[in-house]
């Protein structure tokens, strides 16, 4: 599986509860933090839900 970087670069101020418990099921605690997780169908769908919160970059 690829891997990918995800860091969250906008405040999660005036996200719903449902937004906010994505970002910390991803591991995202706070603004400009970043994780390395593996992009397999549970993580993609994550990302999906917060993608105008965060940012993501491909890991070779």
């Amino acid at each position: 599986m690829a891997k990918v970087k995800v860091t969250q670069t906008i405040s999660r101020n005036g996200a719903t509860k449902r937004q906010i418990a994505t970002l910390y099921a991803l591991g995202i605690r706070k603004i400009h933090h970043s994780v390395e997780i593996e992009l397999n169908p549970v993580n993609k769908g994550l990302i999906d839900k917060v993608r105008h919160l965060v940012n993501i970059e491909d890991i070779k």
